[in-house]
């Protein structure tokens, strides 16, 4: 990676595609993405509405750079979509080779509310590796108790726990959060990201996100001492972002415990005020009170 723009433990301002083509080696042991969902989300630089076709073409460009140009032969590649472009995200990696190691359903506890039809409280988190066979699953690293341990008292359980489930259970980043942000649109929980980054490498290894946004991804691997990369296209959320990641490191920005069965912290939740006993979440501040051009 000598003489490359993308150098580790940085946040760089471009746009994915060319710099992860110019790469003359693969840079990263773990790739975690979570694009635009052309839903129409706000960006301030990005028109999130594009025709299907011109999507998918997108899609497969971006998809191509991270797989065969970015990603280490033993790597792993997991992406965070939506309905609306999940399967094209499936056929598109079919054709790059990509093995498909799980679909998992992020299931968020916090939806939208909806009048015309069921309220979607889930995305879809695809786990991907270069090589059938070589790849990085720290299995250790994300074992929760199983009900055997907890319910049955079952002495067949493993004392080490269970894995967790194809279906994940964490809240959305809500706006009462201490880690939310006021600058970005759309954060993906540092919880998520802390399971991913945890099983799928090692400490020192090398993680990449094509999609920097808010920061999460690096600041989560800074924290749990890996290595990083983001790219974003909008040097605001570049800017803003390398004072998340600066903040964290400090300790000045803590993450908000948020368990795999959120309704067990349900009674530590206050409405409109910090909760004494959870010192994590906090008010949320006004449209006034916030700039979403600043951080």
């Amino acid at each position: 990676m000598e003489n490359s723009p993308i150098q580790p433990d940085a946040i760089i301002a471009g746009e994915c595609i060319g710099l992860l083509n110019a790469l003359r080696e693969p840079a990263a042991d773990l790739i975690f993405a979570d694009p635009p969902f052309n839903i129409g989300y706000k960006y301030d630089c990005y028109e999130d509405r594009k025709a299907y076709d011109e999507y998918f073409d997108w899609t497969s460009q971006w998809m191509r750079a991270c797989a065969e140009k970015a990603l280490k032969p033993a790597g792993s590649f997991w992406i965070a979509i939506g309905d609306e472009y999940a399967a094209e995200v499936r056929i598109i990696a079919r054709r790059l080779g990509l093995n498909l190691r799980n679909w998992v359903i992020w299931h968020y506890t916090f939806g939208q509310a909806t009048k015309l039809k069921f309220a979607r409280s889930h995305a879809h988190l695809f786990y991907f590796t270069k090589d059938a066979r070589k790849f990085t699953f720290n299995d250790t690293a994300v074992r929760m108790p199983s009900a055997r341990q907890t319910t049955y008292a079952d002495r067949r359980a493993n004392p080490a726990g269970k894995l967790p489930d194809d279906v994940w259970s964490f809240s959305r980043v809500c706006g009462t959060f201490n880690e939310r942000v006021d600058w970005h649109p759309c954060q993906m929980p540092e919880k998520v990201l802390e399971r991913i980054i945890k099983v799928s490498s090692s400490d020192g290894d090398v993680v990449l996100d094509p999609f920097s946004g808010s920061g999460t991804t690096c600041c989560t691997a800074a924290r749990l001492k890996r290595r990083y990369i983001g790219i974003e296209i909008s040097e605001n959320y570049v800017e803003c972002s390398r004072q998340r990641l600066a903040d964290t490191l400090a300790g000045r920005r803590p993450t908000t415990d948020i368990s795999e069965n959120p309704e067990a912290l349900r009674h530590k939740r206050a409405v409109g005020k910090k909760s004494e006993s959870d010192p994590n979440i906090r008010v949320r501040k006004s449209h006034t009170e916030s700039d979403a051009a600043t951080c």
